[in-house]
């Protein structure tokens, strides 16, 4: 297994700065600690012990991500119930300050106030949103999130959306809601996290239909699921959606060295110029202002 020092050297033969990751979580601390606490309990969703590699204050995980050759990450928080996406966004304000290698990333859930709450940080300047179906317990469609989807299209801003029915599958997941609002959205830019896990398949579709949808490669081709948990991957579809794949590790909560989703990648066997693309290039063209 590649060691996190393996990295720059690596970043350096590939003739990258190094990489910016799409899907990285930085929250409100007491938040972040109940997340912590669930994964130590290996929970039903897990069923397994998961021991978070990075259990560190926010700034030494910032520290960690430098030192790895991460020159711009995202922040993400995801709101599980009405009325903590406020306090979550209030916090990640905060945090995009201290850290302008961030990406200030804000989070919703449907809920009336979200017509309100999100284009104010739209206008403010957000990055990035994050939204997870399979712990909020929503489907995409939700009529409440309609004026969402509205001004996320118009604004161009990107949403990382976990709607893959892995590590279990939830009342709403998988791709029919998501298909659902795409066609009445068609130029969201979404980010669909971990592949689609393990609707890989159906996700990727939808990436080819749609010119804005676009895939994260959070946790797959990792050593810590077997291949039966995982589905079998389809890799030919990642060479022709090459542009639209972009790196994602679950920074910090993972059980494994952040090289090691690296390494995972690697192992594809793809091509330099893949990886290059997936690690750098398409996550700089959709985040320019990380590159300035």
């Amino acid at each position: 297994m590649w060691a996190d020092h393996d990295l720059p050297t690596y970043f350096e033969r590939l003739g990258i700065p190094g990489i910016i990751d799409v899907h990285v979580h930085f929250m409100e601390p007491g938040i972040l600690q109940k997340v912590w606490a669930y994964f130590d309990s290996a929970g039903p969703l897990l069923g397994r012990e998961w021991p978070i590699w990075y259990r560190t204050s926010d700034a030494e995980r910032v520290a960690v991500l430098r030192e790895l050759g991460v020159k711009g990450f995202s922040a993400l928080s995801y709101a599980h119930r009405p009325g903590i996406a406020p306090v979550m966004n209030d916090w990640n304000r905060g945090f995009a300050e201290l850290y302008p290698d961030s990406l200030w990333s804000g989070t919703f859930f449907p809920e009336a106030d979200a017509a309100r709450y999100v284009p104010a940080l739209i206008e403010d300047g957000v990055e990035v949103f994050k939204a997870h179906m399979q712990v909020g317990n929503f489907a995409a469609d939700d009529p409440l999130l309609d004026p969402v989807w509205g001004e996320l299209e118009s604004a161009g801003v990107p949403l990382v959306l976990h709607a893959g029915s892995g590590p279990a599958p939830g009342e709403h997941t998988g791709p029919a809601s998501v298909r659902r609002v795409l066609e009445r959205w068609p130029d969201l830019r979404l980010i669909i996290a971990h592949l689609g896990m393990p609707e890989y398949v159906e996700f990727m579709d939808l990436a080819r239909e749609f010119a804005q949808v676009r895939l994260d490669t959070t946790m797959t081709f990792v050593d810590f699921f077997s291949a039966a948990e995982l589905l079998e991957i389809p890799v030919e579809p990642l060479i022709e959606l090459q542009d639209k794949i972009l790196f994602g590790s679950d920074f910090p909560n993972i059980p494994y060295p952040f090289a090691h989703q690296v390494e995972g990648l690697a192992r594809l066997n793809l091509g330099d110029d893949w990886m290059r693309a997936v690690l750098w290039e398409n996550p700089a063209a959709l985040f320019p202002r990380l590159v300035r």
